[in-house]
């Protein structure tokens, strides 16, 4: 009886001994999964960190838009793609003058009155005219200053150049030889064909008196009055 208890008593123990084995085995398992698990992270964690760390290629490469401007914010032709405007293009009329000093000025104004834009620059040509025949009286318009930059005129807009006029009674009646004048004859700049302006006055037929009878500077946008 004795010997069949040991047997027993070292089966058990033995038994005992493998299930505890397989027990031991098993955490250790799931020990080693959980490691790995923390340490790799999944593949949409990893898409996701490279979206945050990687700008897309829009980020990293402005759209067109951005960089190159459309024509719509830059539309206006450049002087040099319209036409010179011509006397058919133009209205002529003079503005409010100011005197100063034996000299009256007032705005030659040039207002574009085509349905097209044109471009006027420098120093129009000016001399009083009389008769019936507009002959010309005295001396041109003597240009002062310095020519200005092209003048774009878009439908309706206006430009202009000063013009002064000297009280011709200040000057010696044996120079001056005054004389009564209808008005301007008027060159636009580069144009051959002139415009009329009714400014009845006086005017020096001689051309040495000691000055100019007109002086006209250099177009200018905008209308010139005061």
């Amino acid at each position: 009886m004795t010997d069949k208890r040991v047997d027993v008593s070292h089966v058990a123990l033995a038994a005992a001994g493998a299930a505890l084995t397989l027990l031991l085995a098993a955490c250790g398992e799931g020990t080693q999964d959980a490691a790995q698990n923390a340490g790799a992270p999944t593949s949409s964690s990893s898409s996701s960190a490279q979206s945050t760390t990687q700008p897309t290629t829009e980020e990293q490469q402005p759209t067109s838009e951005t960089t190159e401007p459309g024509t719509s914010q830059g539309q206006q032709a450049p002087a040099e793609a319209s036409g010179l405007c011509k006397a058919g293009d133009l209205r002529l009329s003079l503005g409010r003058g100011d005197a100063a000093a034996g000299t009256q000025y007032r705005p030659l104004q040039f207002t574009n009155v085509s349905g097209d834009a044109c471009v006027i620059q420098g120093f129009p040509g000016v001399s009083y005219v009389a008769g019936d025949d507009g002959h010309q009286v005295g001396a041109a318009a003597f240009r002062e200053g310095a020519k200005g930059d092209p003048v774009t005129l878009n439908p309706g807009d206006m430009a202009y150049a000063e013009v002064g006029f000297v009280q011709v009674r200040n000057y010696d009646p044996a120079a001056c030889r005054p004389t009564d004048v209808r008005g301007l004859r008027v060159y636009a700049p580069q144009e051959t064909e002139s415009k009329f302006i009714e400014v009845p006055g006086t005017g020096c037929a001689g051309e040495n008196i000691p000055g100019n009878q007109l002086t006209v500077q250099t177009i200018q946008p905008g209308s010139g009055d005061a």
